[in-house]
């Protein structure tokens, strides 16, 4: 394995990768104190639209950085691929997968997304001065949107395209990369797909935010390795 450095002007990808592992941290803090996200995704209506309506700057500016951070899971994806797969390597179906993945996955995400953006605040809003037979009907349609939008964007977008579209990247690269960040990659697919099982009826519970933090280690994984110039 070579460890001669990367010229300056191939390190850019590197600060793209520790971007993106980075950015998670915004709505993380953001909207955990908004609306007490993620953990909160599951709360009933009486308990999160008076949050939305209370923190409404604080959502929005949180679900932005969230939206930034899945639009630009796609560029990720496209720059790990043509930043360590060779000519080879990038005609490979593999590497065109797991750019049109990355591309399902980022829109996903921002339909999943957009519900916070667009319709809770009107629901909000709404919910503040209704009487209990218009929030039995308000909460009906919360608990359908969030169900939906949430099916959407975390099941569909982070778990299913986006788990896929890293394990596909990782095959295209391999032959580029340390034998460990192969195999990063793999338990990274692995871990984020976790969520899936919530299809079956079964709660994934902790495990959805350990298949977020591994996607987060791989992709500072892939900017260390882009720095160090490191190659097999």
């Amino acid at each position: 394995m070579s460890t001669t450095p990367l010229s300056p002007p191939r390190r850019w990808p590197a600060a793209l990768f520790i971007a993106e592992g980075l950015l998670i941290a915004v709505p993380l803090v953001v909207l955990g104190q908004a609306v007490n996200w993620p953990a909160g995704l599951g709360d009933p209506a009486s308990v999160t639209l008076p949050l939305v309506a209370a923190h409404e700057t604080g959502l929005r500016a949180g679900y932005l950085a969230y939206l930034a951070y899945s639009l630009l899971f796609l560029p990720v994806i496209a720059v790990a691929v043509g930043t360590f797969a060779g000519p080879a390597e990038r005609r490979h179906p593999a590497a065109r997968i797991a750019v049109l993945l990355a591309g399902l996955s980022a829109l996903a995400r921002a339909v999943g997304i957009l519900r916070w953006l667009t319709a809770m605040p009107v629901l909000a809003a709404s919910w503040a001065g209704a009487d209990p037979a218009m929030r039995a009907v308000i909460a009906v349609q919360f608990g359908v949107l969030n169900d939906f939008g949430g099916g959407i964007g975390e099941l569909l977008g982070v778990a299913a395209f986006g788990s896929a579209a890293v394990a596909c990247a990782t095959i295209a690269i391999r032959a580029a990369v340390p034998a460990w960040l192969t195999w990063l990659g793999a338990a990274t697919a692995v871990l984020a797909a976790v969520p899936l099982v919530e299809l079956a009826g079964v709660d994934a519970g902790a495990l959805t935010s350990v298949g977020v933090t591994a996607v987060q280690i791989w992709l500072l994984a892939l900017a260390a390795v882009v720095w160090r110039g490191a190659r097999r």
